[in-house]
């Protein structure tokens, strides 16, 4: 591995703004093109471009000197492993079989692991499938990000929205946190890049009268009624209510009370449940057993949950998770605290559940402006 020092002129033209270029090999991508792998790191030092008078020679002199000094220890902290990754053979471990091995241990969230899979799909497309985890570097994670902004499409050929590109690029992101725990790299160099903001999108979700027009109506699969209602009722995630077991469920006094591991966060989470809510979940087996058993998550499933939504009146685009969004909207607007909200949701920072206390202030705009103009004398 070399170190060099690189010169470009400022924009007066005179003088040299320097800067360290670390080259680290090169890969080939899956059209056989070579791509250099380097990583440029500026330095606070410039020199005179003509150097004229005594002081800027001497400028110029103790300048090379300096910076040859930090060019050469650069280079043997890099070969000794100090920056971004080890320079013993498990930094030659292959990226995409890592990023792999980590797909296929979310097959048990299935949302989730199809997100991983699509970014997998695309980290070869990107940059094929021959990359050593020590090649992962600031210019790999800056190039993926503007792959997926420029050059990524859906399965429709259209361009990701600014949302996915957000998503993917965090599922990299995550990899390499996971690959710094592994000990595989000592540094996540995804962290330095820039991603965009998101882009809040319309959370839809069930009134009141919504709710219980689907407890009178029949749903082809018992189950998916009573865990989507179970939703609706206690804010619950498919992926925890798919999960959960009679031996989660507990009675503490006149209560209901469930503790889970959320699948999202891993922290663990208790929950007080209404005595519907517990009906909902039907009469207790072993405790071992799944509280929801049968429930899928699946094509047919969520053909079932459209079914059932239209059957009863409700032309909104209903999804499991809308079940969630309804149930915090509604603590929301009958006056729950915005901080008691967001515990029972097991969000982590309050500004995720102010998404929906956005949109209560939109239906009392709306609300404000049911009244008609009245004619003025």
């Amino acid at each position: 591995m070399k170190v060099h020092i690189r010169k470009r002129k400022n924009v007066g033209g005179d003088k040299f703004n320097l800067s360290l270029e670390i080259y680290k090999g090169y890969t080939i991508n899956q059209d056989g093109n070579t791509r250099a792998n380097r990583v440029t790191t500026k330095l606070d030092y410039f020199l005179y471009v003509n150097p004229k008078t005594p002081s800027q020679k001497t400028h110029n002199k103790e300048v090379e000197i300096k910076i040859e000094i930090i060019r050469s220890e650069k280079e043997k902290d890099y070969l000794n492993g100090k920056y971004g990754f080890k320079s013993d053979s498990k930094g030659k471990a292959n990226f995409i079989e890592y990023f792999r091995k980590l797909t296929e241990e979310r097959l048990a969230s299935k949302g989730n692991y199809g997100n991983w899979d699509s970014v997998l799909k695309h980290l070869i497309k990107y940059g094929g499938e021959n990359n050593s985890i020590e090649n992962i570097d600031l210019e790999y994670c800056e190039g993926f990000k503007k792959y997926l902004m420029i050059t990524a499409k859906t399965s429709s050929n259209k361009n990701l929205s600014t949302n996915s590109v957000i998503s993917y690029f965090c599922k990299l992101r995550a990899a390499l946190n996971t690959a710094v725990d592994d000990e595989l790299i000592l540094v996540n160099p995804s962290l330095k890049v820039s991603i965009p903001k998101e882009i809040e999108s319309k959370r839809e979700y069930l009134t009141i009268e919504e709710i219980q027009a689907l407890f009178k109506t029949e749903c082809r699969y018992d189950v998916l009624k009573r865990a989507f209602l179970f939703s609706c009722l206690t804010g619950m995630r498919w992926a925890d209510i798919n999960k959960v077991t009679w031996s989660e469920l507990n009675k503490e006094g006149e209560n209901w009370k469930i503790n889970f591991h959320q699948q999202k966060t891993n922290g663990l989470q208790y929950h007080y449940v209404s005595k519907q809510a517990r009906d909902l979940c039907g009469n207790e087996t072993n405790k071992e057993d799944k509280i929801f058993a049968g429930i899928k998550y699946s094509a047919y499933m969520n053909t079932a949950l459209m079914q059932w939504v239209l059957k009863a009146g409700i032309t909104k685009h209903i999804t499991f998770h809308c079940a969630r969004h309804s149930y915090a909207t509604i603590q929301i607007t009958r006056g729950t605290d915005l901080f008691v909200v967001s515990k029972l949701l097991g969000h982590k920072e309050i500004r995720t559940t102010q998404i929906y206390a956005k949109v209560i202030d939109q239906k009392k705009i709306e609300a404000a402006n049911v009244i008609p103009n009245f004619d003025i004398i």
